[in-house]
C-alpha cells in the first residue's frame, strides 16, 4: 500500500464487476451520508463498495455488491467524507520519522500527505532524501514525496551540510513516490533567474510534475510576478488576505496553513468567506506541527475545523483539504474523493462541524476506530551513519558565547531579532545594550536574551553570537537544538553563557535533539538522533518529551504559544526580517550579511 498503490488500469476489471454486481465487494459501507466533494452536497442513505482497495460503487443501495465473504459496516447515519489530504508540510518537524509520524496522524483521518524532506537534505542530502522517500512507500496511508529544490534555501548566506544541485533533482524525478519539486525558497534566485534555480524547476516541469512555490515577501508587484513566471504552482506563506488573493489571480494554489505555531488560516479565509473568490484554488495544510500537536491536538482535521470556526461552510473546508489538494497534485483520478476508481481513502464522522474520527479507512481497510490505530506501521532500518551528525569540533565552553565590544565602547545599538508569536517572520529590530568587562550584555528588563549558531556539520567549532527579543526568558537558563531550519546548524538561546555551553555540548554528546537548562540544571531533553532532527521511538513518547520541553521553557519565563517552533526558525534565512547563520546575522530584506552593531557611544 502507501505510495506504490497497484494502479486503477490493474484494478478496472474488478471494479467493474463489482459495480455491476458480477461480483462481490471486500467491504461495503451502508446508510452512510455521502459528503461529495465534487459536487458540494451531502446525500443520504447512501452506500459505498470498495474492493481492491479502491472505491468500485457508490450510490443509493449497493446490495448487487454483496457476496460470500463481503465485510459490511453500518454507517447509521454517519457523514462519509474523504480521507484527509495535507498538501505542504515536513515529516521532520513532528520530531519522528515518517512511521511514527503515519501513526500519529492516522486516528485523526489523514490519508493523504505531501511532504517535502528539505530538513534532512540540508543534512545528508540525496540519500537522506531517499530514506525518507522509502519508509513513506512503507505506510498504510499515501504519503507523495516532494524533491527538496533549496539547500541551502540562500546560496551565499548559510552552509548546509551537503548541497542539492539539478542533477539530484532530475534523479528524483524518476522516483516512483515523487510528486514534484519542494518549495522554491529561493525566491530572489528565481526572480534573478539563477540558472541553478531555472533548471531544478525545468527538470520538475519536464517530468511533468508540480513546483512548489514559497514567496516570503510583502512585494507583490513585479517581483512577485517575475517569480511566478518561473513556475512555482503553489505559495503557502502568505499571512494576510491580499496575499490569497494575489496568489490565486496569479494562477496559484493559496495554501492556507495551520501548524503548531503558524496560524495564517483566519486572516486569508476571508479571501473565500467575505470576498466570494473560488474556494477551488485554496488548500489548507500544516507545514510545520511538531509531535505534541499532532497527538494531543490533530492534525488535518484541526486545521478543517478551524476553518470552519473562521466562518468557512464546512463543505469548502472539506473541498480544500481534499479534492483541491488532489487536484493541484493533479492526482484527482486518484484520491480526494469518494468516487469510483479512487483509492478506498475515507472517514466515518457523526459531525461536519466538529469532525470526531471515528473510522478511518485507507486503501480499503479499517486503519484506526474511535483514535486508536489499527495497523502497523513499517520502519526502515535506519542506517547508522544517519545517527551521527553533531559534529561540534571541541568541548563549548561560556567564552565561545560571548559578544565582543568594540574597543573602547561603553554601550552599543545592536541588531536584535524579534520574535513574532504564532507567525514565521521576525522583526528586526535595535536595542541599546550595555558593554561589561569589554563584552556586551543582554537586558531582561527589555526582554532581550542571547542567540548563538553553533556549526554542527563538519565540526569547524564556529559559534555565531547575536541577539534575541520576544522569548520572555528569565534568571539563568538556556535552551539549544539541532532543529534549525533550513540549514540545521544547532541553534541556542540563552540568558546565561554558561548554560548555552552545558545545552550544546549536551547534543552533541546525545546526537542531536532538544535540550533546555536553567540554572545549571537539564529541565528537559527531546533526543532527536536521526539527523539530529528526527526519533523513531513512538509518536506518543516522543510527544511526552516535547511537552517536557513546552513545560521546561514555561519554567524559564516563556510565554509564547508553541515558541519551540520560533526557536527552531531563527536560522531561517529566506523568511524576512532577520536571522542568524553561520556566516553571520542576515538582513532577509536585503537578502545579505549585515553587522551585528548599528553604532557604538
Amino acid at each position: 500500500m502507501g505510495t506504490y498503490f497497484p494502479t486503477w488500469a490493474e484494478t478496472a476489471p474488478r471494479l467493474i464487476d463489482v459495480a455491476a454486481g458480477r461480483a462481490p465487494a471486500d467491504l461495503v459501507i451502508r446508510n452512510g451520508r455521502w459528503v461529495n466533494v465534487h459536487s458540494r452536497e451531502v446525500l443520504d442513505g447512501q452506500d459505498i463498495a470498495i474492493a481492491a482497495g479502491r472505491f468500485a460503487y457508490c450510490g443509493p443501495d449497493a446490495a448487487h455488491c454483496i457476496g460470500e465473504g463481503t465485510e459490511i459496516i453500518d454507517a447509521a447515519g454517519a457523514y462519509m467524507i474523504p480521507g484527509l489530504c495535507d498538501g505542504h508540510m515536513h515529516i521532520e518537524s513532528g520530531m519522528l520519522t515518517p512511521a511514527e509520524f503515519a501513526r500519529a496522524v492516522i486516528p485523526h483521518g489523514t490519508t493523504s500527505i505531501f511532504h517535502d524532506p528539505h530538513e534532512i537534505a540540508n543534512v545528508l542530502g540525496l540519500e537522506g532524501v531517499r530514506l525518507m522517500h522509502d519508509e513513506a512507500a512503507l505506510q498504510p496511508i499515501n504519503i507523495f514525496t516532494q524533491m527538496p529544490s533549496c539547500a541551502p534555501s540562500a546560496p551565499g548566506l548559510e552552509t548546509t551540510g551537503v548541497e542539492i544541485t539539478p542533477d539530484d533533482v532530475a534523479q528524483a524525478m524518476t522516483w516512483p513516490g515523487i510528486v514534484g519539486l519542494g518549495e522554491m525558497m529561493n525566491f530572489p534566485g528565481v526572480i534573478a533567474g539563477d540558472a541553478k534555480m531555472l533548471a531544478e524547476i525545468s527538470a520538475t516541469q519536464t517530468a511533468g510534475k508540480t513546483v512548489g512555490g514559497h514567496y516570503a515577501s510583502l512585494d507583490l508587484g513585479p517581483a512577485f510576478a517575475a517569480y511566478v513566471a518561473g513556475g512555482p504552482a503553489d505559495d503557502h506563506e502568505g499571512t494576510a488576505e491580499r496575499d490569497a488573493i494575489a496568489r490565486v489571480r496569479q494562477g496559484m494554489r493559496a495554501m492556507l496553513r495551520l501548524g503548531s505555531a503558524w496560524y495564517d488560516v483566519e486572516s486569508q479565509i476571508t479571501a473565500v468567506t467575505e470576498k466570494g473568490l473560488d474556494p477551488r484554488n485554496f488548500i489548507l495544510c500544516t507545514d510545520d506541527s511538531h509531535s505534541g500537536t499532532l497527538v494531543n491536538d490533530g492534525h488535518m482535521n484541526r486545521v478543517v475545523r478551524h476553518a470552519i470556526d473562521c466562518g468557512c461552510d464546512p463543505l469548502i473546508a472539506l473541498q480544500m483539504a481534499t479534492i483541491n489538494t488532489a487536484t493541484h497534485f493533479e492526482l484527482e483520478r486518484e484520491i480526494g474523493s469518494i468516487a469510483p476508481g479512487r483509492r478506498a481513502d475515507m472517514i466515518l464522522t457523526s459531525d461536519l462541524t466538529t469532525l470526531p474520527i471515528e473510522r478511518v479507512i485507507a486503501g480499503g481497510r479499517t486503519v484506526a476506530l474511535q483514535g486508536e490505530i489499527q495497523i502497523d506501521c513499517p520502519h526502515l532500518d535506519w542506517p547508522a551513519k544517519v545517527r551521527n551528525t553533531v559534529h561540534l569540533g571541541k568541548t563549548l565552553t561560556a567564552g565561545d558565547f560571548a559578544v565582543p565590544a568594540p574597543e573602547g565602547a561603553n554601550r552599543v545599538r545592536a541588531r536584535v531579532i524579534g520574535v513574532v508569536e504564532n507567525q514565521a517572520p521576525t522583526k528586526a529590530l535595535t536595542a541599546e545594550l550595555p558593554v561589561r568587562d569589554g563584552t556586551v550584555g543582554t537586558d531582561e528588563g527589555n526582554d532581550i536574551a542571547r542567540i548563538a549558531l553553533v556549526e554542527r556539520h563538519r565540526g569547524t567549532g564556529g559559534v555565531v553570537n547575536g541577539f534575541v527579543a520576544g522569548f520572555g526568558y528569565t534568571g539563568r537558563m538556556a535552551m539549544a537544538s539541532t532543529v534549525a531550519h533550513d540549514s540545521h546548524h544547532m541553534i541556542v538561546v540563552g540568558t546565561s553563557r554558561e548554560d548555552m555551553a552545558r545545552a550544546a555540548n549536551r547534543l552533541g554528546e546525545v546526537g542531536g535533539g532538544i535540550t533546555v537548562f536553567k540554572d545549571g540544571k537539564e529541565l528537559a531533553l527531546v533526543e532527536l538522533p536521526i539527523a539530529g532532527l528526527m526519533s523513531d521511538s513512538p509518536a506518543s513518547e516522543v510527544a511526552a518529551r516535547a511537552q517536557s520541553m513546552v513545560e521546561a521553557m514555561a519554567a524559564c519565563g516563556c510565554t509564547l504559544n508553541n515558541a519551540y517552533m520560533q526557536h527552531s526558525l531563527l536560522a531561517l534565512v529566506v523568511i524576512p526580517e532577520l536571522r542568524i547563520s553561520d556566516l553571520g546575522l542576515v538582513d532577509v530584506t536585503a537578502f545579505q550579511i549585515t553587522p551585528l552593531f548599528e553604532e557604538t557611544a
